[in-house]
């Protein structure tokens, strides 16, 4: 896959007083084969204590052929970590809005808070991949983290672009394109839960879309 810009790293205010510096792995590309020895995209969430999580991509991008090599994953995954509830989803994920659409549970509380793109998206399409993380932030009221990867291959060239978004569709951080870079921002949990509570769109969704 090439080089990445800035594997997961987030630091921020916990529904509880301040969580843990949380420095996440967030692999995505790597062919894994399931228990019944189909190929998947996997997404693997691993926190500093070891405890891993994975996501299969959902949606397969046949524009490369991905879908004649791999089995789409079904389930949303969604990873408590450090008091934030944490989306994962994986490059071609971020066109399909309805697949990550937050929702208000029983107790009134969104589904997640964060949602983390791991991606291979070519600086061809560069202007989508910004705009579109933009889009997920605002629409579900939601920080977003994109992760994209930096370099060459015999198809594409890759600039990164990789950024942290907050819920009004603002840069918090932003690596140097087409270098390999990190980049690191403060999330808040309370002024998260403040502007959902005084900007309530959540509730004014469209329910019959819903099944996060």
């Amino acid at each position: 896959l090439g080089s990445c810009q800035g594997a997961v790293s987030y630091h921020g205010d916990s529904r509880n007083g301040p969580c843990p510096s949380a420095s996440v792995s967030a692999a995505e590309g790597a062919a894994s084969p399931d228990t019944a020895m189909r190929y998947v995209n996997r997404f693997y969430f691993v926190t500093p204590d070891g405890r891993e999580v994975h996501y299969d991509k959902h949606h397969l991008f046949t524009y490369s052929g991905e879908h004649l090599r791999y089995t789409p994953g079904e389930d949303k995954i969604v990873v408590e970590w450090g008091g934030f509830r944490i989306l994962l989803q994986v490059c071609y994920d971020l066109r399909f809005p309805m697949f990550s659409r937050n929702a208000l549970g029983s107790d009134g509380k969104a589904a997640y808070d964060l949602c983390i793109y791991v991606a291979s998206w070519p600086e061809s399409r560069a202007g989508a991949w910004k705009t579109l993380l933009r889009a997920r932030a605002i629409e579900n009221q939601c920080y977003v983290v994109g992760v994209n990867r930096v370099g060459n291959d015999p198809s594409c060239r890759y600039s990164g672009d990789s950024a942290i978004i907050d819920p009004y569709g603002d840069t918090l951080a932003a690596c140097t394109p087409s270098r390999e870079s990190f980049a690191t921002a403060s999330i808040d949990l309370k002024s998260l839960a403040d502007f959902r509570a005084k900007f309530p769109v959540l509730k004014d969704r469209d329910k019959v879309f819903l099944s996060l």
